[in-house]
Order: C-alpha cells, then sequence, then structure tokens
C-alpha cells in the first residue's frame, strides 16, 4: 500500500492546487449524478453519495450546483445521460493502466483515451487485460501527527478493516468495499477524524520504474486526468525516490 500512499498523496496536493479548475467541477458533478442515479437521493442511504458530496465541497463546487446535480441524478431534473466506463491498456514500461470514465459519447471517449495512450507511448487493451491485476479496496486517511497506529488499529479491526499502513506523514486503513461504512462509521463514532475516505482500485503488486519512464508515466497519467470524461485513474507502478521528492516540493 506504500506505493498506493505516495502516489495518492501527490494527486490530492494537486487536486487541491487544481481545485478551482472547470474539469474538477465536471468531475465531482458526474460523480454526484451517478452516485444519486445509482442509490438515490438522501446521502444518509447512499455511502457512494456521500463521498461525492464530500469530494464537491473539497473542490468547492456551489451548493446549488450540488443540489442541482443529485437532482438530474434521480430524475428530478431534466439531464444528460453518462455511461460509465472502464477502459484497460497499458503505459510505458509496459505499466498496467485501468481508466474509469463517465460519457455521454462512448465513440468520442474511447478515441481520446487512445490517442492520449498512443502518443504517450502506451496502448488501449481489451477489456480484461489488466484489471485481473487491481482490486477495489477502501481507504481510510490519517494524519498521522494526530493518532497512534495501535490507536487507529485496534478501532480498525473492531469493525472490520484488514491492514494499516503508514506513509507521506498519514496512516492509511484499508478495507474490503462491503465494509467500508462499517468502518468509517466506526471511526467517526470514535471521535477519530479521518483526512479522506474513498473506495478504489488496488494494484495487488507494483514495479518500479525508471526515472525516464517515470516521467512519462507521469505526462501520461496528467494528461488522462486532464480528460473531462475521466474521473479516475489506476496504475501499477512506483516513482523513484528522487522523483517522488521532487513533485513532492
Amino acid at each position: 500500500m506504500a506505493g498506493h500512499s505516495k502516489w495518492h498523496n501527490i494527486q490530492a496536493r494537486k487536486s487541491v492546487q487544481d481545485a478551482k479548475k472547470s474539469k474538477f467541477f465536471t468531475r465531482v458533478t458526474k460523480e454526484l449524478m451517478l452516485a444519486a442515479r445509482a442509490g438515490g437521493g438522501e446521502p444518509a442511504n447512499n455511502v457512494r453519495l456521500r463521498m461525492a458530496i464530500q469530494a464537491a465541497k473539497a473542490v468547492n463546487l456551489p451548493k446549488d450546483k450540488l443540489e442541482q446535480a443529485i437532482k438530474k441524478g434521480t430524475g428530478e431534473l431534466t439531464a444528460e445521460t453518462f455511461d460509465e466506463i472502464t477502459y484497460e491498456g497499458y503505459g510505458p514500461g509496459g505499466v498496467a493502466v485501468l481508466i474509469e470514465a463517465a460519457t455521454d459519447n462512448r465513440n468520442r471517449t474511447v478515441a481520446e483515451v487512445r490517442h492520449i495512450l498512443s502518443k504517450n507511448g502506451g496502448s488501449l487493451g481489451e477489456s480484461g487485460c489488466v484489471g485481473w491485476m487491481f482490486e477495489k479496496k477502501g481507504i481510510l486517511t490519517f494524519a498521522k501527527e494526530k493518532y497512534e497506529e495501535e490507536q487507529l488499529l485496534e478501532i480498525g479491526m473492531e469493525h472490520g478493516a484488514e491492514d494499516i499502513s503508514e506513509d507521506e506523514g498519514v496512516f492509511e486503513v484499508t478495507v474490503a468495499p462491503e465494509d467500508f461504512e462499517a468502518v468509517r462509521q466506526g471511526f467517526e463514532d470514535a471521535g477519530i477524524e479521518i483526512m479522506e475516505a474513498e473506495l478504489s482500485m488496488i494494484p495487488a503488486n507494483t514495479v518500479p520504474v525508471d526515472e525516464e519512464t517515470g516521467r512519462k508515466l507521469m505526462k501520461l497519467m496528467d494528461m488522462l486526468e486532464d480528460n473531462e470524461d475521466v474521473q479516475k485513474v489506476h496504475a501499477n507502478f512506483d516513482l523513484p525516490e528522487e522523483l517522488l521528492a521532487e513533485m513532492g516540493d
């Protein structure tokens, strides 16, 4: 999980720095609509919607836009229809790449994703070519300076958490998707502040890459994430320490 943590924390910092960009509004608005469509418009009964609302607030999506997106998802307001699609492929160095998208035009999105991959030394693969390398997990992040590992481990395990790791100044608690809400609620009931809680596709194993390949992969990831149809990008690589340090500055 350490590789996930380093890459994830860099992504999180980047998201905060770029939070005012319209692409983040588009992304969180789509997720609000999809979450409401899938599980209803009541956050108390819809874990995915609660997480979508948290993400929307994190990028300062206006309240009226947030409420409109939920109503569009439930059908109270007329809206375009988005399909959720997962693309699988390879990046430089043969790194596995999993791309989650939400689109109102499948042909446009697959063409754009294929172009981005090929332009950056990668390729789009067949369905199932790399998906087996990833597993959906719940990840809850906590500030290392606030809590002891034993404290988090005790509460987490009591409610079904699988593991805890530390990296980049945070603790990450890993949990199976079906236990995610129980563990999250357990920490909240104990008065433990959760920095971030999300469901993510985690690689079973990661591969180290050299600095040159790492830079190519970072460019690829940035270009994919800049596409408005792309919701999340996952990959199974570990960046070299010198590149991580450079990015963290």
